[in-house]
């Protein structure tokens, strides 16, 4: 039976899980109860609701992000993503710090991209890499087999995978039990209005969310949200302190509604992460 590099499994498992947290930290789209914006005031709730909407609808933007996961990672991401049934794009993911990274560095790995469709994602690994898989230079991530990533954990990130937007951190943080207006700020040269709150995690009225915060033992996590006179998202930063320290990320948004076209990679150069994982569990196995 063919062997797998089990350390190539391994990072293909991480990657599975750093790929969700460069997309975005928040959360699936699930239906907002009656009474729970409670957090703002009058004129900063419906002044948030609009930002939702006009986020929403607008269905596109070019984002540009860092992510800081403890300890264990940082990286950052530049691209555009669309967000209408299903989250689509493309993002350029650089690794700058942290053992995680450094992991990847010696596999030859400084930067890599993320293409993401209705069904899967997929990471272009190095020629490092792919030596160690068959040659081939991408990873399928099928959302459905992410459900059985992690004891079944994976399911919770399938869910963001398939519904991160900019408009759900809008949403998160109409769950803070206090939303405060900071005032008028430059964000990018455009003119935008900064919200802050934070939000307990047994406010959260997002389920699945609540959960995968409460798994990674946040309590809590605040949202700094910059809203621009047309209503559209165009910096956000949160953070929450998890079991493996601070996670913070900081996204600014722009270009919204461009054109957002993605390809699938040749069939010929994808290995299925799935078929990945069965390969090593059989080598492990004989």
């Amino acid at each position: 039976m063919k062997r797998t590099n089990g350390r190539g499994v391994v990072l293909a498992v991480a990657l599975a899980l750093v790929l969700t947290g460069a997309a975005g930290c928040t959360s699936s789209e699930s239906p907002r109860e009656p009474g729970k914006d409670r957090g703002a005031s009058t004129g900063s709730r419906a002044a948030l609701l609009s930002a939702e909407r006009s986020t929403d609808h607008a269905a596109s933007a070019r984002v540009r992000s860092t992510t800081v996961m403890g300890t264990q990672l940082s990286l950052k991401a530049d691209g555009a993503i669309g967000w209408g049934d299903s989250l689509t794009g493309t993002l350029t993911i650089t690794y700058t710090g942290g053992p995680t990274a450094e992991t990847m560095r010696a596999l030859g790995i400084t930067s890599m991209q993320a293409r993401y469709l209705a069904d899967a994602y997929y990471a272009r690994m190095g020629d490092t890499f792919a030596r160690k898989t068959g040659g081939k230079h991408w990873i399928k991530y099928a959302y459905d087999d992410l459900k059985d990533l992690a004891g079944g954990a994976g399911a919770t990130f399938a869910d963001q995978m398939r519904n991160t937007a900019p408009n759900q951190s809008v949403r998160l943080l109409l769950d803070a039990e206090e939303v405060r207006e900071v005032g008028r700020e430059k964000v990018g040269g455009r003119t935008a209005t900064h919200y802050s709150g934070t939000v307990l995690v047994p406010d959260v009225t997002d389920a699945r969310l609540r959960t995968q915060l409460e798994q990674a033992d946040v309590t809590s996590e605040t949202v700094d949200l910059w809203v621009d006179d047309r209503d559209l998202l165009v910096k956000k930063v949160e953070k929450g302190r998890t079991a493996s320290g601070e996670l913070t990320q900081t996204a600014y948004y722009t270009d919204y509604g461009v054109a957002v076209s993605v390809a699938e990679p040749p069939a010929d150069d994808t290995q299925d992460f799935a078929e990945l994982l069965e390969r090593q569990q059989g080598g492990s196995a004989s």
